[in-house]
């Protein structure tokens, strides 16, 4: 009889739609059929649809396992608008009391209920599992499933769990649903359940609206978040964090500078979380500021941008996160930051855990650090990890392909490639053979003899960087593959090893160079504001006539990466002058007008749009040291005292200290110098700053030689500034 309903016609009749999108319809149908279905559909597809439609149609109730509550809120919602009957879907979770409970139960039992959402931990229950064998179940929808994989991106115990269950409460059919899984990913998610002989639905993971950029993660990316949230106004947009606390400190820095932003993590009150994830939905507030548990299968076709302010943990969440942007098919910016430190940190997180666990996050962690360094098409990359072929040249929507790099000819490098992992057997990571590569006698080297070998050494005039670009753009060309069962293995293709007997051209582009970002520079490159170097001469100049005039050195006046930052916010009244690191009310006030005025006037002459002001406020709390040790400093309480009671090293101290004279703020220390310091040794420091070009420590040290020490250069560098400069 199944077969026999007019899909079309009850699309229409249910959900007002007359067509089906993709493959939706064939999955239906599969699963009206009786069949076990695996979905693999990217965010945005109309995932939810395949299991909506046939819960109407079916007799008996189907269970949805569900991961977030908040999603199954928004579901049941979503659900109950279609139909005239509440009752029509449910859900059970630990948010709902006894009496809500027993009104579920009774309106499954009296056939009301067509669509039952549940956690895995609610399922789990005794209690809802008796309850269950005594309903007529239609079909069982694992929703979110590469929660069940370890090497899925949310790895959730209870998930696994899911299959014994299922044979517990009654048989019937099983639709797996995701967006993202790899073909390992798959194959861990169909075993768990029992389905490995489920036909499978892949729609293509190509999304072609979302832009994909990942751009350095400097000292000031919290500005260029500013920025860029300004530049998009009104727009809604998400921006993900991986620690609870990066997510309440940014969002309360996004609203002390003027951004209607809220956080959303799982350590809130459910009442504030739901609250907001709410008003996002119904645009009351434009920016989400979220750790990964944000966003789920949130129906929200608008999302305009995705910021990832840390790299993801894999490539997977990568994909499902940047996927809830654009889900209307219109614009979709998603901006990633990146710096390999964030992979250190994460790979540290992992200690302590079990060997085989450490192993697979390090592989994941690896794949998501070739993505981001990488220079070819983002697109191509991402698409390929998931085992599809992107064949476009230039997807003319992400970074790479909007900035080209240019090619170079690798063939050889790539013949040296192919040999080394045939030399080692096939038996080993990328990281194994760039070692081999370069000739590095490593203790893992020597320990299976590979110095021996006739490849030991055969890459040695290149740099790492260079290997690794040649072996992500080989695996991407189907030259190796990676055994991902085996951690990462590099195998040669059947195409590797046609290409070693007849060689051909094989160009690649190097892979971006995230290391050499300056730390403390303003903000440069991927698309962000840069440095004006026609201003930034200028202002330099002006600094330089000034300094002559007060007979100060330059540097008292303002230091290089402030007027860095002057030729790139352009700053043009005081108050603005304020918002550039280096710069407190003392010192605008004191030589600021100059600066101003020339900033204005080649603003003017050059028709410079200036970009809004970019103040970042930063939050109370942020400053409070600060002011406490103003105060002890007023009091006169010893400097050592101060780090003491403060809890904080005494050079850490000194940086507080020096922060605060470099924004002008006066500060006398002279009674804790005349306390610990000769005056004559305290007088010759003086006397260096006095007529050096730079403030740098370690030239002050070279000059004055070993009697002084960096703490003392330090102190009276701090005196130095204070009296000069303030």
């Amino acid at each position: 009889m199944a077969g026999k309903i007019n899909l079309t016609d009850q699309l229409k009749k249910y959900f007002g739609f007359g067509k089906f999108k993709g493959n939706q319809e064939a999955i239906i149908q599969n699963l009206l059929d009786g069949n076990d279905t695996f979905v693999l559909m990217p965010t945005g597809g109309g995932k939810s649809l395949c299991y909506q439609l046939p819960s109407l149609t079916m007799k008996g109730t189907a269970i949805v396992i569900s991961p977030l509550i908040a999603l199954m809120k928004n579901q049941v919602d979503a659900m109950r608008n279609f139909s005239e009957e509440d009752g029509i879907a449910h859900f059970i979770n630990s948010s709902l009391n006894k009496s809500a409970i027993d009104q579920v139960k009774s309106d499954i039992l009296s056939g009301k209920t067509k669509l039952l959402y549940v956690a895995p931990e609610s399922l789990t229950k005794d209690e809802n599992v008796a309850f269950l064998r005594k309903v007529k179940i239609s079909f069982y929808a694992v929703d979110e499933a590469h929660c069940i994989s370890e090497w899925g991106h949310d790895f959730r115990p209870e998930y696994r769990r899911i299959r014994p269950i299922i044979n517990e409460i009654g048989k019937a059919p099983v639709i797996a649903l995701t967006a993202t899984a790899t073909p390992k990913v798959l194959h861990d998610i169909q075993k768990n359940l029992g389905m490995v002989d489920a036909k499978v639905f892949k729609s293509s993971f190509n999304r072609p609206n979302l832009y994909y950029e990942v751009r350095p993660k400097t000292v000031n990316i919290d500005r260029e978040i500013i920025k860029f949230i300004k530049n998009n106004n009104e727009k809604s947009g998400i921006i993900y964090c991986l620690s609870r606390k990066k997510v309440e400190e940014l969002a309360q820095i996004l609203q002390a500078n003027g951004i209607n932003a809220r956080a959303y993590h799982a350590g809130m009150d459910s009442a504030t979380r739901t609250q907001n994830q709410d008003d996002f939905l119904m645009e009351k507030i434009d920016v989400i500021v979220a750790t990964i548990a944000f966003g789920m299968g949130i129906d929200k076709p608008d999302v305009r941008y995705v910021i990832h302010y840390d790299i993801p943990k894999s490539l997977e969440g990568y994909y499902q996160e940047t996927g809830r942007a654009g889900r209307d098919g219109g614009e979709g910016q998603c901006i990633t930051f990146y710096t390999n430190k964030d992979l250190q940190k994460l790979e540290k997180f992992m200690q302590g855990k079990p060997v085989a666990e450490q192993e697979i996050g390090k592989q994941l962690l690896l794949e998501t650090a070739a993505y981001a360094e990488s220079s070819v098409c983002r697109r191509k990359s991402l698409l390929h990890y998931f085992g599809e072929e992107y064949t476009e040249e230039n997807c003319g929507n992400c970074d790479n392909c909007l900035n080209p790099k240019k090619q170079v000819e690798a063939q050889d490098s790539l013949c040296a490639v192919i040999e080394a992992i045939i030399a080692v057997k096939e038996n080993f990571k990328a990281d194994y053979i760039i070692d081999i590569l370069q000739g590095k006698e490593t203790s893992e080297v020597q320990a299976h003899l590979h110095e021996d070998l006739e490849v030991f050494g055969s890459g040695m005039g290149e740099e790492d960087k260079t290997w690794n670009a040649v072996i992500r753009q080989a695996l991407i060309a189907g030259y190796l593959s990676k055994d991902v069962e085996n951690y990462g293995t590099l195998k040669v293709t059947e195409a590797g090893h046609k290409f070693l007997k007849h060689p051909k051209s094989f160009k690649i582009t190097e892979d971006n160079d995230f290391d050499e970002v300056e730390e403390e520079a303003p903000t440069r490159g991927g698309g962000s504001c840069a440095v004006d170097p026609a201003l930034y001469s200028m202002l330099k100049d002006l600094r330089k006539k000034l300094s002559k005039k007060l007979g100060v050195p330059p540097y008292v006046i303002f230091q290089d990466p402030s007027l860095e930052a002057m030729a790139t916010i352009y700053p043009v009244t005081q108050d603005e002058l304020q918002n550039i690191p280096g710069v407190g009310a003392g010192k605008a006030k004191r030589y600021g007008e100059d600066f101003c005025v020339l900033i204005k006037k080649h603003c003017e002459e050059n028709e410079i749009e200036r970009p809004e002001d970019l103040r970042v406020r930063t939050v109370a709390n942020k400053s409070k040291l600060k002011v406490s040790i103003i105060q002890s400093i007023d009091r006169k309480v010893a400097l050592d005292d101060i780090a003491l009671s403060k809890g904080i090293e005494f050079s850490d101290l000194l940086d507080e200290v020096e922060a605060i004279v470099y924004s002008g703020t006066k500060l006398n220390i002279d009674y804790f110098l005349d306390e610990i310091m000769d005056e004559d040794h305290m007088l010759d420091i003086y006397d260096y700053f006095k007529e050096s070009t730079t403030d740098k420590i370690e030239d002050a040290i070279a000059e004055l030689g070993d009697d002084y020490t960096e703490e003392e250069v330090r102190l009276v560098r701090i005196k130095f500034f204070s009296e000069m400069a303030n």
